[in-house]
């Protein structure tokens, strides 16, 4: 693939980083659900490594708009290039609001964030019962559909990968695969 092709090495080894960590605070958060007994373990977690999240977005961020992506194939259908952008849209409102949601939630139910021994966060709302568990639910809500958009960009990074073969998954991948160029078997 085309240096100019793929995003570059920053954006890969972030995209890759952030897709374990989400992944990871979705099992944590079903774990947290289902699981009285590990609840105060798992939140110690959570919590952490949700802000970590919102950091890491923010830094996305700011790298997506000094390195923007590369072009999508020429001859991708119309369809494929609005749902490819809608959900890179979704996916960064979600990795923004989710984490900053739990922090109001948190804050609102006066609950200490507890980044590291005694660094805390400060909070971000006031203390509010009724605002706490319409946060509560906005976050649980919030999950399922971040939890929704990753299997579907999920699936569609294994549609160009495996079936299209297209390069537009290898131009975020960080190993070779093969592209409709390679592939032994051309129509």
């Amino acid at each position: 693939m085309a240096a100019e092709q793929q995003f570059p090495r920053f954006s890969r080894i972030l995209h890759w980083t952030m897709a374990a960590m989400i992944l990871t605070m979705l099992f944590i958060g079903i774990g947290m659900v289902a699981s009285l007994a590990d609840y105060h373990w798992l939140i110690s977690i959570h919590k952490p490594l949700g802000i970590a999240i919102l950091v890491l977005v923010a830094i996305r961020l700011v790298n997506r708009l000094i390195n923007p992506p590369p072009p999508l194939p020429p001859d991708l259908p119309a369809l494929d290039r609005i749902a490819i952008n809608a959900s890179i849209r979704v996916l960064y409102f979600l990795m923004f609001a989710l984490p900053l949601v739990g922090w109001g939630m948190l804050s609102a139910a006066d609950y200490p964030i507890v980044l590291w021994s005694s660094l805390s966060l400060p909070p971000i709302l006031p203390h509010n019962a009724e605002l706490y568990a319409v946060l509560r639910t906005t976050h649980t809500v919030l999950a399922f559909l971040l939890f929704a958009t990753f299997i579907g960009h999920f699936s569609g990074a294994l549609m160009h990968a495996l079936i299209f073969r297209d390069g537009v998954f290898e131009s975020m991948a960080s190993w070779k695969t093969m592209t409709r160029k390679t592939a032994p078997y051309r129509e």
